[in-house]
C-alpha cells in the first residue's frame, strides 16, 4: 500500500502499527489526504485476515493537533460553490457528507471487527483525539507533556466527529459537559483517572503494551455497542437526568449570554444523542456540527484565533531581510511587578537575565517575585523542582547597571513617567554598547518621544506587557517614527522566543489595546454618571461578551492610575481631549475616597479579606439622578459598550497606528478579552455588517454625543462596498 502520511509494520504476531509521521510538518494534522489514507488502513486492516489489529501511534514528538481548520474554512467555499453551481439542495447534501468524513471512518474504525488502540504520546487533541476515543484501547504514555482534550469550543466549534457522544457514554454528563465545553487539555494520569484513557505507561512501553492488549485478545467492541450498556448517568428523561440538564441549561446562560453557538449546539448534540443508539447519536451530532461549521461565529473565531494568530507567531509583521536574532542574554531595568514578570517568563524561555533596580534591595525583590512564579509551577504540576531552581538561577538581580554589557536587548518597566523613562534609557544605552536593542514596556508614552533619550533612536521599540504577564498571552511591538528594522526584528524574536503573540502597531498615545480599552472604561463611567445601576453596566459588560464589566476592570487597572492617565492626557493634548465626567468621578474616588482599586481593596468594589467582592454602596450617591432598572434598554447598554470599543479600533486604522486588521482582531482578544465570537474589534463590524453597525453607531451619536461619530474610513468603506477583510 503506498501511504505518505503513515507508515505501515506487521510483526510476526500480525499485529499492524500505523504510525502517523506527516512529512514536511512539525505536527500531525487530519488533512483529506491523511482521512483518505487512514481509511484505506481500516479496510486493509479489516480485510486482511491475518492482521490481529492495528496499533495506531505518532512518528512526531507529539501525536496529533487534530483537524486543519483551513480545511474545515473550504468546507464552506465548498458550500457556497456547489450552491451556485447546482443549487443549495445539492450543495446541502454534499456539504453534508463532506463534514461527516471523520465521523463515518471513526464508526467504521470502531465497528469494522477487528481491534484498534491508540497509543499516545505528547499532545493529542481534537479530531484526533475523537479518534483515540474511537479506538478499542487508549494507552497513553507517562510523560509530563502527555496530554488530551477536546479544545474546539475555543474557534466557535464543538467536537463534530463523535466527541460528544463517546464522552459522554464514557463520562457522567455533568463532568462530560464541563471537560468539552472548557476545552481544556488534560494530562494523562488525570485523563485516566476521568475514564478516557485505559492505561498510562513508561514511554518506553508504549508500543509493546498497545500490542500486548491485542495479543491478549482486546475485544473489536465499543462498550456503547454491547447489549448490557448503561449510560453512567442513566437515561435523559430520568430523576438523575432532570438534576442534570436543567442545571446544565442555566450554567450555559450565565457563562455565554447565549453568544456562543457551538456551545449550545454541543448541549443539544448530548442531550438528543443519549436519547439514541450510537449511529442515529452520531448523525445528530453531524447534523448540528454541519450548521455550526457555516455560523458566522465559527468563521470569525477560526480566522482570528487560529489562522491569523498562527500567522503572527510565525512572523508575519518580521522584517524579512534581517536574520534571526538568537537572544541568549537580556537585561531588564526595573523589578517592580512587570519586569519581574518579564524576567520569568524570559528566564523560563531558557534566557538569561539581568534584573537591575535602583538598589539591590530593590532587584532582590523583584528576583523574590519570579521565583514565586517559578515555585507556583512546581505547586500546580506544570514544573519539576530542578526546572524551577534552573530557572530562577538564569535570573541575576543587580544595582549595577555596567551588568547590562553585552545584553542584545533591554527592557526598562520603570515608573510611566516620560523624565524617568528618559533617565534610564540613557544609563542602559551608556552601559549595554551601540548594538543593544532598548525596549520599553510603557503602556501610554509616545515610543518615538522616548527615543529622543537616545544618541540612537533607531534601537528604541516599544514592547509593551499586559499584565499579569506571565499569563497574558498578547505583546504589543511598538514602531517609533525612527524605530529601525533590527529593533522591530529584535523585539518579535524576543516575544516569539518568550511563546507569546506579538502585534505590531506604530506609534501613538495608548497604542491600540489601551485605547479600546479605554472607550470601554469611559463607557462605563458615563454609564454610570447618568444613573445607570451599576450592576446593571457590570452585567452588560459580561452579557456583551467582555471577560469583566468595565467597573470591574477598572478596578483592576487601578483608579488612581486611570485618573493620571486623564490628567497626563489633558496636560499635554488639552481639556478637549478628556471627558470631563471622567475626570470628575475619577477624582472624587481617587482624591475624595481614597480609593485606587483592587490594590488597596477599595474601588468601584469593596474587597474584604474574608469574602467575595461586591459592588460599593456608595456608588449609589455617585448620580445627581438615579435611573430605575427597568426603564433601561439593556440590550442597549451591551451593544454601546462593544460599538465604542469597535469604533475606536477604526480610529486606529484611520490613523495608521493599526496597518493589519488582523493584529486588531488578535489583539483585541488576547488583550482585553474583546467579544471572542466576533472574531475581534475589527472583525465585529463585518460581523455586523458596515451598513447596520454605522446606522448603530449615529443611533448612539444622537443620544450620547460625538465620540459614537462614525469615522471617515468607515462610511467610505460602506460607500465603496468594502470590509476589513473583503476575501471573508
Amino acid at each position: 500500500m503506498e501511504l505518505t502520511n503513515f507508515r505501515l509494520d506487521r510483526d510476526a504476531d500480525g499485529i499492524v502499527v500505523a504510525t502517523w509521521d506527516m512529512p514536511g510538518r512539525s505536527m500531525n494534522v487530519f488533512t483529506a489526504q491523511a482521512i483518505e489514507e487512514l481509511s484505506r488502513i481500516v479496510e486493509h486492516v479489516a480485510d486482511d485476515a491475518d492482521a490481529k489489529g492495528c496499533v495506531i501511534a505518532s512518528g512526531k514528538k507529539d501525536f496529533s493537533g487534530g483537524a486543519d481548520l483551513t480545511m474545515l474554512q473550504g468546507l464552506r467555499d465548498l458550500y457556497a460553490r456547489t450552491a451556485r453551481e447546482a443549487g443549495e439542495e445539492e450543495a446541502m447534501r454534499v456539504y453534508f457528507e463532506e463534514t461527516r468524513r471523520l465521523t463515518l471512518l471513526f464508526r467504521r474504525m470502531e465497528t469494522c471487527g477487528k481491534p484498534f488502540v491508540a497509543a499516545i504520546h505528547g499532545v493529542c487533541l481534537g479530531g484526533a483525539f475523537e479518534m483515540a476515543l474511537a479506538c478499542h484501547q487508549r494507552i497513553a504514555c507517562d510523560h509530563e507533556g502527555t496530554k488530551v482534550g477536546l479544545p474546539e469550543i475555543k474557534v466557535g466549534l464543538f467536537p463534530g466527529a463523535g466527541g460528544t457522544q463517546r464522552v459522554a457514554r464514557l463520562m457522567q454528563t455533568g463532568d462530560a459537559l464541563q471537560m468539552m465545553l472548557k476545552g481544556s487539555q488534560i494530562a494523562a494520569p488525570m485523563a485516566k483517572a476521568m475514564g478516557l484513557l485505559h492505561a498510562v505507561v513508561p514511554h518506553e512501553r508504549l508500543i509493546e503494551e498497545a500490542k500486548a492488549w491485542i495479543r491478549e485478545g482486546g475485544s473489536p467492541v465499543a462498550p456503547w455497542d454491547r447489549p448490557d450498556f448503561r449510560l453512567p448517568s442513566g437515561k435523559v428523561f430520568s430523576a438523575a437526568g432532570m438534576q442534570i440538564w436543567p442545571a446544565a441549561n442555566a450554567i450555559y446562560r450565565r457563562e455565554t449570554s447565549d453568544n456562543y453557538p457551538a456551545a449550545r449546539a454541543l448541549l443539544q448534540a448530548v442531550y438528543e444523542g443519549l436519547q439514541l443508539p450510537m449511529d442515529l447519536a452520531l448523525k445528530v451530532e453531524s447534523r448540528h456540527f454541519a450548521r455550526i461549521l457555516r455560523s458566522k461565529e465559527a468563521a470569525a473565531m477560526i480566522r482570528s484565533l487560529f489562522v491569523s494568530m498562527r500567522k503572527l507567531n510565525k512572523g508575519a509583521r518580521r522584517p524579512a531581510d534581517v536574520p534571526p536574532v538568537d537572544l541568549r542574554r537580556i537585561g531588564i531595568v526595573g523589578a517592580g511587578f512587570m519586569g519581574a514578570g518579564i524576567a520569568f517568563v524570559a528566564a523560563k524561555a531558557g534566557i538569561d537575565v539581568v534584573l537591575v533596580d535602583r538598589d539591590a534591595e530593590s532587584a532582590e525583590k523583584g528576583a523574590a517575585q519570579a521565583r514565586k512564579l517559578a515555585g507556583d509551577l512546581v505547586n500546580k504540576g506544570r514544573a519539576k523542582a530542578a526546572e524551577r531552581d534552573a530557572l530562577v538561577a538564569r535570573i541575576t538581580p543587580t544595582e549595577d547597571y555596567a551588568a547590562l554589557a553585552g545584553c542584545d536587548l533591554v527592557i526598562e518597566a520603570v515608573f510611566e513617567d516620560p523624565e524617568i523613562k528618559a533617565e534610564v534609557i540613557g544609563r542602559i544605552e551608556a552601559a549595554a554598547g551601540p548594538d543593544c536593542v532598548i525596549g520599553s514596556n510603557t503602556s501610554t508614552l509616545p515610543i518615538s518621544s522616548l527615543a529622543q533619550a537616545s544618541s540612537r533612536p533607531a534601537n528604541v521599540v516599544g514592547v509593551h506587557f499586559f499584565s499579569p504577564v506571565d499569563r497574558m498571552a498578547l505583546v504589543e511591538v511598538i514602531k517609533g517614527r525612527e524605530t529601525g528594522e533590527q529593533a522591530l526584528a529584535t523585539a518579535l524574536d524576543f516575544v516569539r522566543a518568550i511563546r507569546k503573540t506579538p502585534i505590531v502597531v506604530n506609534d501613538a498615545r495608548g497604542f491600540f489595546a489601551n485605547r479600546c480599552v479605554g472607550a470601554y472604561l469611559l463607557e462605563g463611567h458615563k454609564m454610570l454618571v447618568e444613573g445607570v445601576p451599576p450592576a446593571m453596566i457590570e452585567n452588560a459588560g459580561k452579557a456583551a461578551g467582555m471577560p469583566v464589566g468595565p467597573l470591574a476592570l477598572n478596578d483592576e487597572v487601578a483608579l488612581d492610575l486611570a485618573l493620571r492617565i486623564v490628567k497626563a492626557t489633558k496636560a499635554q493634548v488639552g481639556a478637549r481631549a478628556v471627558d470631563p465626567d471622567q475626570e470628575a468621578l475619577l477624582t472624587k474616588l481617587v482624591e475624595g475616597e481614597g480609593r485606587l482599586g483592587r490594590k488597596n481593596r477599595k474601588g468601584f468594589y469593596d474587597y474584604p479579606e474574608d469574602g467575595k467582592k461586591r459592588l460599593w454602596p456608595g456608588l449609589a450617591a455617585i448620580p445627581a439622578k438615579r435611573r430605575p432598572a427597568d426603564g433601561i434598554d439593556f440590550e442597549s447598554l451591551r451593544l454601546r459598550l462593544l460599538v465604542a470599543q469597535a469604533l475606536e479600533a477604526v480610529r486606529t486604522v484611520e490613523e495608521g497606528v493599526i496597518v493589519d486588521p488582523r493584529e486588531a482582531d488578535v489583539g483585541s482578544i488576547l488583550g482585553f478579552g474583546f467579544a471572542p465570537y466576533s472574531g475581534g474589534a475589527l472583525s465585529y463590524v463585518d460581523f455586523m455588517g458596515p451598513e447596520r453597525f454605522i446606522a448603530l453607531a449615529r443611533r448612539f451619536e444622537i443620544a450620547h454625543g460625538p465620540r459614537f461619530a462614525p469615522p471617515a474610513l468607515l462610511v467610505a468603506m460602506v460607500q465603496e462596498g468594502r470590509r476589513f477583510y473583503d476575501a471573508a
